[in-house]
């Protein structure tokens, strides 16, 4: 399998529930990643000054006990999910590190001037519920700061085309419905990556709050279909200005596409 950038070489991917009473971030209206220590959990980098271009990033999760935490549970398939994205939210990538039995995760990322924002999305067994946390890193070398592209419901990512319906509201559960196409055809094979037909990760601008999303149905439900349509709901906690990064899978190759998006506020009588 292969993963294919992007515009800008973003990369993206996510979860959210649609059920309440759950962590920050995972089916609440509460972001993840903003803290870096929550419920006695906290995210140690190695390092928080990093070179440019291709660096390892190593870290740990200390847990209540003041020991590194050896025992999660898959979210996803995935033991943890890295997502490393540039203040500006120029750069965006979300990728699986190793650990090893001390408990120290590391994985090589390619890194760009400027300040990261590293998020661990975890769920560490004897824990009730999945949670993020974030740090800063800064990377050395003449930043260049990007604006975010301007609000468009299509955007390209080499041959497909992925449109996207609906809108965030301020503090109410609305369907996000992303269309795949590949030169103008529906695309109706989407494979299966990370136990869903697409993930989508949406980070609020000015905080960088990390909202989990998760998409409707799945390839073991016999019910959803492999595309065009990858639906999703979503709770944005506040109005303004979100970037969103969906992945799919077509043909052995992980795909990002990056949509800029502008929650608006919730109706009032």
């Amino acid at each position: 399998m292969t993963k294919e950038l992007g515009h800008t070489n973003h990369e993206g991917h996510s979860h959210q529930g649609q059920s309440g009473g759950q962590d920050a971030g995972h089916g609440s209206t509460q972001p993840g990643g903003v803290l870096v220590s929550e419920h006695g959990y906290t995210l140690e980098l190695d390092a928080p000054i990093l070179g440019s271009g291709s660096q390892t990033v190593s870290f740990r999760i200390i847990g209540p006990d003041g020991q590194p935490v050896t025992e999660y549970q898959d979210v996803h398939e995935r033991e943890l999910h890295l997502i490393v994205v540039r203040r500006d939210m120029a750069h965006f990538q979300h990728v699986h590190p190793v650990r090893d039995a001390s408990g120290t995760w590391s994985i090589d990322v390619g890194l760009d001037p400027g300040v990261w924002r590293i998020f661990a999305d975890f769920h560490p067994s004897g824990h009730g519920q999945p949670m993020t946390l974030g740090i800063d890193a800064s990377v050395g070398g003449t930043y260049e700061p990007q604006q975010l592209p301007a609000a468009d419901g299509t955007v390209q990512v080499g041959t497909y085309t992925v449109a996207l319906e609906g809108e965030l509201v301020a503090g109410v559960a609305t369907e996000l419905t992303f269309t795949v196409s590949r030169n103008g055809r529906p695309v109706t094979d989407l494979q299966p990556y990370l136990g869903a037909f697409g993930h989508l990760v949406a980070l609020r601008g000015g905080d960088l709050a990390y909202l989990h999303v998760h998409p409707e149905g799945g390839p073991g439900d016999g019910q959803t279909k492999p595309g065009p349509r990858v639906s999703f709901f979503a709770v944005a906690p506040s109005a303004g200005t979100y970037r969103l990064h969906l992945d799919f899978q077509h043909g052995d190759t992980v795909r990002t596409a990056q949509f800029t998006v502008h929650a608006t506020a919730a109706a009032t009588s």
